[in-house]
């Protein structure tokens, strides 16, 4: 990793993040209109590990529905559509915004999981987590959490703009096929956590 793009990276990610809050607004006007109208909530939200492991609240637009122990009943038809273009993620622009997170990154898991890291693959927290990120782009859900914990420590040892610009046009290139599949933050060795 180049040691001075560490910080360009916060503020590319920070005016990236400003510019398309400013482009989308219509979109996520328009989305958390058709959340609310739904669900009578718009954003959830769930504390996870940042830099250091330091926690945040990161947020998604809300898709499943309090109250039923099925995951598959509890997720709305309009969440499923969320899911299905990883358009639930886009809150998460915010958390850029803040500070908190960055474009491109380690996937925030949940804070009940720090414990069950390697030392290897706790280098994951040594970089502010992504909306999207390398073990997303090389296979998702379809990978084996030892290898998306892998890809993740290589993305840490060797974080670069290309490597970055790299993950950006697979992600692009991925949903616009609508081959993407919902990656799971919630679920490690076994482990479901019932929150949407």
């Amino acid at each position: 990793m180049i040691p001075c793009y560490k910080s360009t990276k916060l503020v590319i990610d920070k005016i990236l993040a400003a510019s398309l809050l400013v482009l989308l607004s219509p979109l996520l006007l328009l989305l958390s209109i058709l959340v609310y109208v739904d669900q009578k909530d718009i954003f959830f939200s769930q504390k996870r590990p940042g830099l250091l492991e330091e926690p945040f609240l990161l947020l998604k637009f809300k898709t499943m529905r309090d109250g039923i122990a099925d995951d598959y009943e509890r997720i709305t038809v309009i969440g499923q559509w969320l899911r299905k273009y990883s358009l639930d993620e886009l809150p998460q622009l915010l958390n850029v915004l803040k500070g908190e997170m960055s474009l491109i990154g380690p996937r925030p898991y949940l804070m009940e999981y720090i414990g069950l890291y390697s030392d290897e693959h706790k280098q994951r927290h040594w970089v502010m987590p992504g909306i999207t990120g390398l073990s997303q782009v090389e296979g998702g859900n379809e990978l084996a959490w030892k290898e998306k914990l892998d890809l993740d420590v290589y993305y840490v040892q060797h974080m670069s703009f290309w490597l970055d610009l790299k993950i950006v046009l697979k992600t692009i290139l991925l949903l616009v096929s609508g081959e993407r599949k919902h990656h799971s933050d919630t679920q490690f060795l076994g482990y479901q956590e019932k929150t949407s």
